[in-house]
């Protein structure tokens, strides 16, 4: 009796979770948003908001290039008389003077400020690389978090829904008096524990699956389901790069140091631009006096500057010296931050390579036919609840730990791309 009950009950589970999994399918199909890693920077490149304002700052600082090549414009003065108390040569409103100035600037200052401003476009283009670097890299990160934290949850949803039908069945033959209560007291607890995991895993998710939307503009309300083609196995591909050309490579490519170098170039330019400010700019002019007091129709010229006594901008050039040292040990901290950086994650990557490289291709495959076998044995009662439930929590947690191990060397492979600036390792 008890054995015809348990074979029941087990072939009602299976058929309500298939039957659950069909619906929720269906349910949702019409919000989720199946999506490959390439449609998915496709995209990101082209709605992200934070890339688009940047480019915006490219444009700004090519706009300053436009500013800084112009030249000042000239001035331009008329006067008019209104009264004068001596009118032996007319009224006094027949009295008319003109002027016309220009300003010229010394020591190259137009050329230097040029050039400040082109220096300054490269820095933008570089922030904008940097920008786009860093976002890439989330935005990889999350697609491939998503999808094995997915399969892990479905793990959590067979056994949750298996122990939650198996409860309830439980329930009703215990208070038939057919069963013992420490068996649907050792279900409840397996399956309170297993719902607060699940509840935990599936926070994280959301949060991923949140930020990954904000990077491709996708709508708030839709599932992002990642389709994954995944290939690793048994595959060498860290072992087979050369420590030295990642490094070399990250020297190169990295333009957060690009723009630390590009950073010191435009302090030097700036020294040279405050240097050239301390020398006096010359104003040239042309005067016209209808009535003047030399004589009738007066024509005169004149130059004028500053006379650099007290202010030599010294202040100027001493903050712009200080800006340089400054720089350069920024650059140098720069430098020595990307060596760790590769260093560090090179290590990690080549380890978890070697790692998950070491594990069974058939493993996987394996434990899961051993678990149905499990199942199977469970129903015709040649294992206790408890063998059964510490087999099922066996499998569960292998099976998130391989989901994590497959996540994490994926995600060593896009942090080597991140760290060197090139995408050595683009898994698909």
């Amino acid at each position: 009796m008890y054995s015809k009950f348990v074979g029941a009950f087990l072939g009602i589970s299976i058929w309500c979770i298939a039957f659950t999994f069909s619906a929720h399918a269906q349910e949702a199909a019409s919000d989720t948003l199946n999506i490959t890693i390439q449609q998915a920077e496709d995209q990101f490149l082209k709605n992200n908001l934070s890339l688009i304002a940047q480019r915006y700052e490219i444009d700004n600082a090519n706009a300053q290039i436009i500013t800084a090549k112009l030249f000042n414009n000239p001035d331009f003065s008329f006067t008019n008389g209104i009264y004068a108390t001596d009118v032996s040569q007319g009224p006094a409103y027949k009295e008319q003077s003109y002027g016309i100035s220009q300003l010229f600037t010394t020591a190259g200052k137009r050329n230097k400020n040029i050039q400040l401003a082109k220096l300054g476009v490269q820095q933008s283009q570089y922030q904008f690389f940097d920008l786009l670097r860093t976002l890439k890299y989330t935005l990889r990160s999350d697609f491939y978090s998503i999808y094995f934290q997915e399969e892990s949850a479905k793990v959590y949803n067979e056994e949750i829904s298996s122990l939650a039908t198996t409860l309830k069945l439980f329930k009703e033959q215990y208070a038939k008096g057919n069963i013992a209560e420490k068996e649907v007291l050792r279900i409840q607890s397996q399956l309170y524990s297993l719902q607060a995991e699940y509840n935990d895993l599936q926070t994280s998710i959301d949060t991923t699956q949140s930020e990954f939307k904000l990077l491709i503009k996708a709508a708030p309300g839709v599932y992002v389901k990642p389709v994954v083609n995944y290939d690793l196995d048994g595959k060498e591909i860290v072992a087979n790069v050369p420590y030295q050309k990642l490094l070399d490579s990250a020297y190169v490519n990295r333009y957060d140091l690009r723009l630390a170098k590009a950073t010191v170039d435009y302090n030097n330019v700036n020294l040279l631009v405050q240097k050239a400010t301390a020398v006096p700019d010359i104003s040239l002019s042309l005067n016209y006096d209808k009535l003047g007091a030399y004589g009738n129709n007066y024509l005169g010229g004149g130059i004028g500057f500053s006379l650099p006594f007290f202010n030599r901008n010294q202040g100027g050039i001493k903050q712009a010296r200080i800006a340089i040292d400054e720089s350069k040990v920024q650059l140098q901290s720069h430098q020595d931050q990307v060596e760790s950086d590769v260093n560090s994650n090179y290590k990690n990557a080549l380890r978890l390579e070697k790692l998950y490289n070491s594990f069974d291709p058939s493993f996987k495959q394996n434990f899961t036919h051993l678990i149905q076998q499990v199942f199977i044995n469970y129903q015709k009662r040649n294992i206790s609840l408890l063998e059964f439930l510490d087999f099922y929590d066996s499998y569960k947690t292998n099976t998130i730990q391989l989901n994590n191990l497959q996540l994490n060397r994926i995600t060593s492979l896009e942090q080597l791309n991140y760290v060197t600036g090139t995408p050595f390792f683009n898994q698909q």
